[in-house]
């Protein structure tokens, strides 16, 4: 009887061991399950956390939109230097898009705007009426213009006082023509004037020029000739070489690429020129008598930090003159290098009193229509 218990409760007790060894499976096997559950969210969690990061890194995405090549030595590598610059100061990712005519610019603007670029920059005037186009069909998209204005929510323009600084030009202009001992200047007081493409923004350009050569001698002689392009250096040549043929001494480049051309036929001709944009002085030795500089680069690298610093104002308008450093006078320093005690010292000294003249508003300089701080 003793014996046959014995065999009962030993059974019983192996069944108990049998379930409880069966739930702990049980428990394990769900720990485990949730154990992987975790480690795969958290893989998932650090993997998004990877992309997130990379995201950070890459920074803002930037397309700018060129209405010419690069290495015009004047308003795009002006415009270039100030995206490289935000490149070093705030890591941004950019994208540079170059054109040469107008279909070129608005498919590049079309495929920047797909390509979903945080700010995409229209680098001049050219490109405004595309912008006022496309642009309200991305409005998640940040959009900025140079040079003009469009009022659009998603668009912040930058514009300049270039009549202010072309009323400089034309003022050492008309001063620098009458300077007959220096070498190659005649005593018929012309000078001239060369541009680009015939747009709105070089008729303010020459409004100025105009207006600062006639404070000085209201009978100079002005000549005034468009190359109908932005990358047509031997057309820019060719209408230097004849200005200087109708008698100037010294001929104003706003022509982009073209310039270079201009500036070339100063030396070739023995006469002299005004640079453009960025200080073009040193171009052509001996022959640039200043330059009036647009500080392109300013721009360009202030709408891009207001987009990697969260201030960027689309509608809004900046203009950029003389009280604001945005345009200017170079130094003089490569043609008085080049002349020696001949340099004349006056044409220095009077364009800094007519520039203070401007900033104080005692010279209001005139602007071609649809320009200006309120246009």
């Amino acid at each position: 009887m003793k014996k046959c218990l014995s065999v009962i409760l030993a059974s019983l007790l192996s069944c108990s061991l049998l379930l409880g060894c069966g739930k702990s499976a049980n428990e394990v096997a769900e720990s485990n399950a949730n154990k992987t559950e975790a480690a795969q969210a958290d893989s998932k969690e650090e993997k998004s956390s990877d992309k997130s990061d990379s995201k950070e890194k890459k920074g803002v995405r930037v397309c700018i939109v060129y209405t010419g090549n690069l290495g015009d030595k004047s308003y795009n590598d002006s415009c270039n230097a100030g995206a490289k610059k935000a490149v070093e100061d705030f890591g941004i990712e950019l994208k540079s898009l170059e054109g040469t005519t107008a279909q070129e610019w608005e498919a590049n603007l079309v495929a920047a705007c797909e390509e979903g670029y945080d700010l995409i920059i229209g680098a001049s005037s050219n490109i405004a009426d595309y912008i006022t186009e496309h642009a309200p069909n991305y409005p998640d998209v940040k959009f900025a213009v140079i040079d003009t204005t469009v009022d659009l929510d998603n668009v912040e323009s930058i514009s300049f006082a270039q009549n202010q600084g072309s009323f400089l030009a034309g003022a050492a202009a008309a001063m620098f023509t009458q300077k007959t001992d220096i070498p190659n200047v005649n005593d018929a007081h012309v000078i001239g004037w060369v541009g680009g493409m015939d747009i709105p923004v070089l008729h303010d350009f020459y409004t100025g020029y105009e207006q600062g050569a006639k404070y000085i001698d209201p009978d100079v002689t002005i000549l005034q000739a468009f190359a109908g392009s932005w990358t047509d250096p031997l057309k820019g040549k060719e209408l230097t070489l004849a200005q200087y043929e109708q008698g100037a001494d010294i001929v104003m480049n706003v022509a982009s690429g073209t310039g270079t051309g201009i500036l070339e036929a100063a030396k070739e001709a023995d006469k002299y020129a005004i640079g453009v944009d960025l200080n073009q002085d040193a171009d052509q030795p001996g022959h640039v008598v200043t330059s009036m500089v647009k500080r392109v680069d300013n721009a360009c690298y202030l709408v891009i930090q207001s987009v990697v610093e969260g201030t960027f104002k689309g509608g809004s308008t900046q203009y950029l003159s003389l009280a604001e450093g945005g345009v200017s006078l170079t130094d003089f320093a490569e043609i008085k290098k080049s002349l020696g005690e001949k340099f004349p010292q006056d044409i220095v000294d009077k364009c800094e009193e007519l520039s203070k003249k401007i900033i104080s508003g005692e010279i209001v300089v005139e602007n071609y229509e649809g320009f200006g701080p309120k246009a």
